[in-house]
């Protein structure tokens, strides 16, 4: 036990023992019946007299801290025996460049808001796809047979430069099925395609930098632009997408150092950039010298229409960076994304991501390529797509059953969200602490805009994560919080 003494210090030894001990038995990170060193090796370990050590020990016992049996030990007390320590930091003078990275808490939108459903039951709208419906024994089996037969080469750092080059190669046969030719070469395995976005960010931009962002989009991109002191300029969507026409004339205006945009089932609308979009997106940036950043991280759940061209595809070489991830599709705790860029740029992310992180881990990207080259990767994709089928209609029809049709909604075509607007002067923050006691959550829509208030008549669903008879339960429990919200139209009204 590594316990900091001073032996200079006016204050006695057993005193200093003491004093660390209780702290950190009050504080929890002694646990209750925690084996405490005997007090010969602790004495030894600390290079003090064993008389020092009994006299800390003795105090604490006195106190009801800790206990003694003998013949076993020092213990610390039960936690019925302790008083309680509540950490109160307006109370702590922390360092002045601990005091520097104060943020004003007020800005955050959700304080106040009942942290998690009340409910002995709680149905979840948030989170992404469904690990549940992931077969585990399948891909025990590749994470098995990778050990087996590759043993300690799975377990080392693995290829620093880009990642497992036989994923790399997979990476680029699944975008080549999807009309995006792509080098293995020029593939990069991230840590989820959070860390893709990361790393883009990291080596284009500049604080004070403008980024140009779909208005709603990603709430955790919005995250990692805020955290980088990006200024961050909003384009609005409707029913296809970014309104690419306003894009010239922000441009001019703002001359931004990126595009961001989610083309394929938005997060959070759910809404799709269409054909003549794209095009006139990609016109743009390669006119204005612009990158873009392709967030891809749903496109192959498509439940209805057709699939549209990448906007990488559509782009000079070298233009587009795009990201993927196979955590939405597979599992979330998965964490392996990739991204695509060609030219100098490759070399600059990949060196970014070598100083961050060495690399992603070897033995989760090998055993993700053996299960995703045995072809079990399409079929669970095509299980997944009809089984997020099931529950989008499922929703939809919840929807309609439950709430009022001045809520309104639009049908995505694919993805795993549906985006509602609440009639004006009604906010999804109210509705949350409502819900939430009502046993049901959601993403308001406050998470998803650059400017906080701008979300407040919005809300996001997540319809991938729940059976259709959760989800049947988790919306009606809804249309009662909007009751009490003063919604005032009965439940079931028409559409």
């Amino acid at each position: 036990m590594r316990i900091p003494i001073d032996t200079t210090s006016d204050v006695p030894l057993y005193r200093q023992i003491e004093t660390y001990l209780r702290q950190n038995i009050l504080a929890g990170s002694l646990a209750a019946e925690t084996r405490l060193p005997a007090s010969r090796e602790l004495a030894q370990e600390l290079g003090v007299s064993r008389i020092t050590v009994n006299n800390a020990y003795a105090e604490l016992e006195s106190e009801g801290l800790i206990y003694t049996l003998a013949g076993s030990g020092t213990y610390v007390a039960p936690p019925l025996a302790l008083p309680s320590l509540a950490v109160d930091d307006t109370a702590v003078s922390w360092p002045l460049w601990q005091q520097e990275l104060t943020t004003d808490t007020m800005d955050d939108p959700e304080l106040g808001v009942v942290a998690r459903p009340l409910h002995p039951h709680p149905i979840s709208f948030t989170g992404v796809g469904d690990p549940r419906q992931f077969p585990i024994d399948d891909f025990f089996k590749s994470l098995k047979q990778v050990i087996q037969e590759e043993g300690v080469a799975a377990l080392a750092y693995g290829d620093m430069s880009g990642g497992y080059a036989p994923l790399r190669e997979t990476v680029a046969h699944v975008l080549a099925s999807q009309g995006i030719q792509a080098n293995p070469a020029n593939v990069l395995i991230s840590s989820g395609s959070q860390q893709a976005l990361a790393l883009v960010c990291q080596v284009l931009l500049q604080p004070g930098d403008v980024i140009l962002v779909e208005k709603p989009t990603y709430n955790f991109a919005l995250e990692l632009f805020r955290s980088l002191k990006l200024k961050i300029v909003g384009i609005p969507l409707d029913e296809r997408g970014m309104q690419v026409e306003m894009l010239e004339g922000l441009l001019q205006k703002y001359h931004p150092r990126l595009i961001y945009t989610i083309p394929n089932f938005q997060n959070p609308s759910g809404v799709c950039l269409s054909g003549g979009r794209r095009r006139q997106l990609a016109a743009l940036a390669e006119r204005y010298n612009v990158p873009v950043l392709e967030d891809d991280f749903a496109g192959d759940l498509r439940y209805d229409g057709r699939s549209l061209p990448a906007i990488k595809a559509l782009a000079p070489h070298g233009q587009v960076i795009y990201t993927g991830t196979f955590s939405k599709m597979l599992m979330p705790g998965l964490r392996i994304g990739f991204l695509v860029a060609e030219g100098p740029v490759f070399s600059r992310l990949a060196t970014s991501k070598r100083v961050h992180d060495l690399a992603t881990s070897a033995l989760l990207q090998r055993a993700l390529e053996r299960y995703v080259t045995v072809g079990r990767y399409q079929a669970h994709l095509r299980r997944s797509c009809r089984l997020y089928r099931q529950r989008r209609d499922a929703m939809l029809a919840a929807i309609q059953r439950y709430l009022p049709a001045e809520v309104q909604v639009t049908p995505p075509q694919g993805g795993l969200f549906i985006w509602l607007r609440l009639p004006e002067n009604k906010s999804s923050l109210e509705l949350l602490a409502l819900a939430r006691a009502e046993g049901v959550d959601f993403a308001p829509g406050t998470r998803f805009f650059p400017d906080y208030v701008e979300g407040e008549p919005y809300l996001r669903l997540n319809f991938a994560t729940q059976t259709p008879e959760a989800i049947d339960e988790g919306i009606r429990r809804l249309a009662i919080a909007w009751q009490r919200l003063g919604g005032g139209q009965q439940l079931g009204g028409s559409r």
